[in-house]
């Protein structure tokens, strides 16, 4: 609940001679930053848990009408926004003297001074936080809210070990539906969308850019219009020339396409935000979020169900895809306990869908071959000498029935489909009521050998491993060492 203050306005004097604000309830520790009219403290509670918080002192002799506005705008729509990868907003108070935004602490800084330690992010690292990133940016389009002003230094991590992204600095956000267009220029020129300067105006799809360019940075260490000079800078942006990759990079292929397509100039060409959220590189269905794991569970209940009903082919592509909500299921749990229980509970449904490949591997039936003929493809091969057409389709079928028995199930599949297509065209035509009657007999027992490799086939490649273990332990040690991506 907001309220005035009942402190009376007055500063607290550190070790280091260095004044704070003084709020009541709260110890301030020390400065975290600074803007031109707002200064952030980290604190902590004196009461309960002693939760630390990030405390943002606003004075109030240095806000003019627009930073007012802006202010005001910031706690409305933060007061409202509720979202995992969002800095939260839990009080503000005023006194006399400062507007005082307690917010959430975020241990690990800006996104900003991040990529200076490190210098680049490796690609792994990267799309975890631009998920993240793009998950939080969704939800605010859902709310009919663009942000106005992303840069690294509005992105904060919530710690130096295994962070989480969260962006802040609503001062520039405004709500903004389908169809309205901005003139006032807002944000930082190095992440600021073209259209904002050369057009002079703009709607939502300039935080698109600011993503390309966020993302651009992380990886090659420095934004794409990054100048030595303002001038330098301007004309970088009224330049029509399409933002191209550093030479001699090493990222992938859908890397590279993703940061192509939020780095369009013209915004009518840029990437969607339902564009985004389903480009592979992102895949936002399948990241991390707290319904991961109730997605997971519900897909491997149908999973048992069609194993239980003998549907071994369904059961199958049900468990590993399971597997796809799983491991981001492992990744959002923070519990190391919680996390190897589900991963134990993972191995089990994938033993299970290992096994069942097994019992679905093409094995030959002696029965169904069985004819009234020692040899039904030698008889069938006598009735059609005068047919060099069928004669070959026969031929090709016999072949895939030897690849069968050594297990070259994709070429037996190639094989029995190509002699099937002629066999089909002969079975409606042929007037040889003995070559007919037993080439339809066979045609038979062909089609159903098809059927279970094709079965087999379409499932035999499916992923069982999961991987969540050691992506986390990769993550980690590209956290602590950073890695270049210039070769």
């Amino acid at each position: 609940m907001s309220r005035p203050s009942s402190s009376r306005p007055c500063s607290a004097r550190t070790n280091t001679g260095n004044l704070f604000p003084s709020l009541q309830g709260f110890v301030f520790t020390e400065k975290l930053g600074s803007g031109t009219y707002a200064t952030v403290y980290k604190a902590y509670k004196k009461t309960g848990g002693r939760d630390v918080v990030a405390i943002k002192c606003v004075l109030k002799s240095g806000l003019n009408k627009a930073s007012t506005e802006n202010l005001l705008r910031e706690i409305e729509l933060l007061k409202k926004l509720k979202h995992p990868n969002i800095v939260e907003l839990y009080d503000f108070q005023w006194d006399e003297k400062y507007i005082f935004l307690i917010m959430e602490f975020c241990s690990g800084g800006d996104l900003s001074r991040f990529i200076r330690t490190k210098r680049t992010l490796p690609e792994r690292v990267v799309k975890k936080f631009l998920k993240q990133l793009v998950s939080a940016m969704l939800y605010l389009r859902e709310h009919n809210v663009a942000h106005m002003d992303l840069k690294p230094q509005n992105v904060l991590l919530t710690s130096s070990s295994n962070p989480t992204v969260k962006i802040a600095d609503f001062g520039f956000a405004k709500h903004m539906f389908d169809g309205d267009k901005e003139s006032v220029m807002k944000g930082s020129p190095l992440y600021m969308a073209p259209e904002i300067i050369c057009q002079k105006t703009y709607d939502a799809r300039v935080d698109l850019w600011s993503i390309g360019v966020i993302l651009y940075e992380c990886l090659f260490g420095r934004a794409p219009f990054a100048s030595k000079s303002f001038q330098e800078l301007g004309a970088k942006i009224w330049n029509d020339k399409p933002v191209e990759l550093p030479y001699g990079v090493n990222v992938s292929e859908d890397c590279g396409d993703v940061i192509t397509r939020l780095l369009q100039r013209d915004p009518d060409k840029r990437i969607t935000y339902e564009e985004l959220a389903k480009h592979s590189f992102i895949d936002i269905e399948h990241s991390p979020s707290s319904s991961s794991l109730q997605k997971a569970v519900s897909v491997v209940k149908d999973a048992v169900t069609e194993d239980t009903k003998g549907n071994y082919s369904n059961a199958i592509k049900l468990y590993c895809e399971s597997l796809e909500y799983f491991m981001p299921a492992i990744h959002y749990e923070k519990c190391e306990n919680k996390k190897e229980a589900l991963r134990k509970k993972v191995k089990e449904y994938m033993n299970r869908a290992e096994e069942l490949k097994k019992m679905i591997r093409p094995k030959k039936d002696s029965e169904m071959r069985r004819s009234v003929s020692s040899d039904p493809m030698e008889e069938l091969l006598d009735l059609s000498k005068d047919d060099e057409e069928l004669q070959a389709a026969l031929k090709v079928i016999k072949a895939a029935e030897i690849e069968e028995s050594n297990e070259e199930y994709e070429k037996a599949f190639t094989h029995y489909e190509l002699g099937l297509k002629t066999v089909i065209t002969y079975l409606k035509e042929d007037s040889n009521s003995r070559r007919k009657k037993l080439l339809s007999k066979q045609a038979q027992v062909w089609m159903s050998e098809a059927e279970k490799i094709k079965s087999f086939l379409d499932v035999s490649q499916l992923n069982t491993n999961d991987t969540s273990g050691q992506e986390e332990m990769e993550e980690n040690e590209h956290l602590q060492t950073g890695t270049c991506n210039l070769q």
